[in-house]
């Protein structure tokens, strides 16, 4: 297992990383607490020392989850993350729902959030505390100013901000590293939705500080060639039934291209996706959604350090840029913003203001 530095930080974390989102919800399928804990503690012992879950997930339940795998692998061993910013006590949610619930950053809630986190791990300190998709209008003063308190008291090391739950919010992750001094952006990243992790990987990058978390680094399990033909129908629970048709259509079309050069590497698909995830910029840590010890073991080796030739990676570049010679219906689908009218802009590239 690899492992990386977050770049400004005392932070070394296992480049597969595990986010147990997938225990919180049932929209991968239902997991007893024996059952989950098992997977996580099979990760810890095939190298995965990052951890990272929210109290959003299931409400608690996957913070509840860390534990008992903080008393297996122990405390020391793992560097632990989980989140902040929704109101689960006057806006629960219902279970099973994709529905968005109330946010609230003000420094009283995110004092409230914390201490609750503590108490449900175990654990004096978070090393990694991120603002669970934060939006440009809960960035304020008091905001940054409660976080410095939380890293002066010692409970948490590190911030950052996780984005979602759609792609999306460039602008907030470019403030997260350029103005405020992120030490993550954790983002939608792969290899047929480049855009934004490469933006945010530049500008840490540039800036000698912070990290890139990618999620949904399969491309929702396109990448993991999950799919055999367009017509598949989703549960109705599965989050992916809200992917248009065309990321169905022309994903599958782009795994026969990717197929190609990956099996020329002696490489599977998913194993050629994340390698090529590992060396973007800043890159630190990738979460697939982990379901099993199998997944464990197939996504750790893809996380061992292999890099791909400077030529294949160029090629992939090129192929990208031109929407793999499909046609404009091929173009990754739009990124949500905060400022755009509409709340939506057209996926692309934006340099960085680095200047």
């Amino acid at each position: 297992m690899h492992t990386r530095n977050i770049p400004g930080t005392d932070l070394n974390v296992s480049l597969l990383g595990f986010g147990n989102f997938t225990f919180g919800v049932n929209w991968w399928g239902d997991f007893t607490d024996d059952e989950a804990v098992a997977i996580q503690n099979h990760a810890f012992d095939q190298g995965v020392t990052f951890y990272d879950t929210a109290p959003a997930y299931g409400n608690w339940r996957a913070e509840s989850l860390m534990k008992p795998t903080l008393e297996y692998a122990g405390r020391d061993n793992i560097v632990l993350s989980t989140k902040f910013g929704y109101d689960l006590v006057t806006d629960p949610g219902e279970e099973g729902s994709h529905r968005e619930r109330k946010q609230n950053f003000t420094p009283d809630n995110l004092r409230r959030e914390l201490e609750n986190s503590l108490k449900i791990m175990g654990v004096d300190c978070i090393d990694l505390y991120q603002a669970h998709n934060i939006k440009l209008e809960h960035y304020k003063p008091e905001l940054f100013e409660e976080l410095k308190k939380f890293k002066a008291e010692g409970k948490i090391k590190e911030w950052g901000i996780a984005l979602g739950p759609a792609i999306g919010w460039r602008e907030e992750g470019h403030l997260a590293f350029l103005e405020h001094n992120a030490a993550v952006v954790q983002t939608v990243a792969n290899l047929y939705e480049q855009d934004l992790g490469r933006e945010f990987g530049e500008i840490a990058a540039a800036k000698g500080r912070g990290g890139v978390i990618a999620r949904v680094p399969t491309n929702s399990g396109m990448l993991d060639e999950e799919f055999k033909d367009e017509h598949h129908k989703f549960p109705d629970r599965d989050h992916r039934k809200f992917r248009d048709r065309a990321w169905m259509v022309y994903g599958l079309k782009k795994n026969a291209i990717i197929r190609e050069i990956a099996g020329d590497l002696g490489m599977t698909v998913t194993q050629f996706a994340l390698r090529w995830l590992a060396q973007q910029p800043a890159m630190v840590s990738i979460e697939p959604n982990i379901l099993s010890t199998d997944d464990v073991d197939k996504y750790a080796v893809c996380c061992d350090g292999t890099e791909l030739p400077e030529d294949v990676l160029a090629k992939v570049a090129e192929l990208y840029a031109d929407d793999f010679g499909l046609g404009e219906e091929a173009h990754p689908c739009d990124h949500k913003s905060s400022t755009a009218e509409g709340g939506a802009v057209r996926s692309q590239y934006v340099a960085p203001a680095l200047a």
